[in-house]
């Protein structure tokens, strides 16, 4: 297990599994929101449909879906 921050929440995860994962395991359904507003979260799962997109470790627009988690690794979202 690994402990990373989700939106300033200090949460253990499993070892291996996917920023994404990790979100929506969060209970996280609303990772950004488009420009009219309306809520995205991970869609497409394989980094093709950028809808997952999420600050990590201060570098924003990063897929979620393609990112591992590691120990103490900061994500927020938007």
């Amino acid at each position: 297990m690994l402990s990373i921050f989700l939106n300033g929440r200090l949460v253990q995860v499993p070892d291996g599994i996917s920023v994404a994962a990790a979100l929506l395991g969060a209970g996280v359904t609303a990772f950004r929101h488009s420009i009219s507003g309306e809520p995205r979260a991970a869609l497409c799962g394989m980094g093709i449909c950028f809808e997952c997109r999420v600050t990590i470790d201060g570098r924003a627009q990063q897929k979620s879906c393609q990112v591992t988690c590691c120990e103490g690794m900061k994500v927020d979202t938007a």
